[in-house]
């Protein structure tokens, strides 16, 4: 069944917003599915909800492919357990595109499913299980799932249980979700890198801080309509290409394409400033230009979101003092400091969120608080993310 972007019907009008993304990518070799596991597969994998609604579409994607994609056939249902590849038969259902039960994505291209009546609650599992004839010539995926995906050889799409199946913990060729949600319904972007990504979060647990978000908005009357799509790719960086394209590269698909975004927060900048002098100090200079440049693509982000309506919310980098990976110096955490205040001062963003302040040791500003380390010095731990998600204010998207 098609439905325009809003649809009205009994209980009033209603409109499409995504309940759930993943920024895509070309998997880096280690993290990318073997080609012979892809030739004739089954693939099936689990994704978190965040908000609920009568119906659902699903964004099949081939971004990075050089050539065309063929799926046979691709099903939804529900997932007995976030860590299983076993599904509820009862829930099984086919989805079609353009009334075909199979689609041909071309390269670089994205498709979306017919809308299905197939309501699903608010920060649910849904499974979305797919069959390729042949593997993709270049993978497009989402490597930092810390979600368990499932494959096997053969059409097995509508079986109840993968039996045999190997798996891995990477999300490949789907993009997003979107639910058919009630009017004045709108999603949150939230567009980072690996903090955001949920690197050190639980696998299968869903405790990245956006989760953590999800689950409070869901918990407030004035924001149970809202959902959010986690757009983060771990090692993004906001100037130069890294694990995925820079954040400016990838700002239309990620940001202004998700289906009924309204707010974006932007988290961005901790990789560009830590691998500046990762193989050696540089010159006060090189490090002035740097933080002049990081500054300029924030304010090309916020320039551009707010030409398509959107509400820009800074968030402030967080500490990353003792790293081993980055081992900044005094003039990397100055540059730290820079950044954040001019992140915080007024006339740049519509909010600030202070990550920073949440996570950071009050006794040593420039680490992370050891119950918040996941111990890398860099990233939070859940525990962490579990205070970062708390700490958004929720009246920034009330109605």
């Amino acid at each position: 069944m098609t439905f325009p972007a809003t649809h009205s019907n009994a209980q009033g009008q209603q409109t499409w917003v995504a309940t759930w993304g993943a920024s895509q990518q070309i998997p880096e070799p280690q993290n990318a599915m073997p080609t012979d596991d892809l030739r004739d597969a089954t693939v099936r994998q689990i994704f978190h909800l965040s908000v609920g609604g009568a119906a659902l579409r699903v964004h099949l994607s081939n971004a990075f492919g050089t050539e065309a994609l063929h799926f046979t056939s691709v099903h939804i249902a529900r997932p007995i357990s976030p860590s299983s590849s076993t599904i509820d038969p009862a829930t099984d259902r086919p989805l079609t595109f353009a009334g075909s039960n199979e689609v041909t994505v071309p390269p670089g291209a994205e498709f979306v499913s017919d809308a299905l009546n197939y309501p699903v609650a608010a920060l649910s599992d849904l499974s979305v299980t797919f069959h390729l004839d042949a593997p993709p010539a270049t993978e497009t995926g989402h490597p930092g799932s810390r979600a368990t995906s499932y494959f096997v050889h053969g059409d097995s799409v509508g079986e109840p249980n993968l039996l045999g199946a190997k798996h891995a913990d990477h999300w490949c060729q789907v993009s997003g979700i979107d639910v058919l949600a009630t009017s004045g319904a709108a999603s949150i972007v939230a567009l980072g890198d690996s903090i955001t990504d949920g690197h050190a979060a639980t696998t299968n647990g869903n405790d990245r801080w956006t989760d953590v978000l999800a689950q409070r908005l869901q918990a407030s009357p004035d924001t149970r309509s809202v959902g959010v799509s986690n757009q983060g790719i771990g090692g993004n960086h906001l100037l130069i290409n890294g694990l995925g394209p820079n954040a400016l590269a990838r700002f239309d698909r990620d940001v202004l394409a998700p289906a009924g975004v309204r707010w974006v927060i932007l988290f961005e900048g901790v990789n560009d400033l830590g691998g500046l002098a990762r193989n050696g100090e540089v010159t006060p200079d090189e490090h002035a230009a740097l933080v002049k440049r990081v500054l300029s693509a924030d304010e090309q982000i916020v320039l551009r979101a707010h030409a398509h309506g959107l509400r820009v919310f800074g968030a402030t980098i967080t500490p990353y003092v003792g790293s081993d990976y980055y081992h900044p110096g005094p003039l990397s955490e100055a540059d730290r400091q820079a950044v954040n205040a001019w992140i915080r001062a007024a006339g740049h963003f519509d909010a600030v969120i202070d990550f920073d302040s949440v996570v950071r040791d009050p006794h040593h500003p420039d680490h992370l608080l050891p119950a918040f380390d996941s111990g890398d010095h860099l990233h939070p731990s859940p525990a962490g993310y579990k205070a970062m998600g708390e700490a958004v204010p929720l009246n920034l998207f009330a109605r």
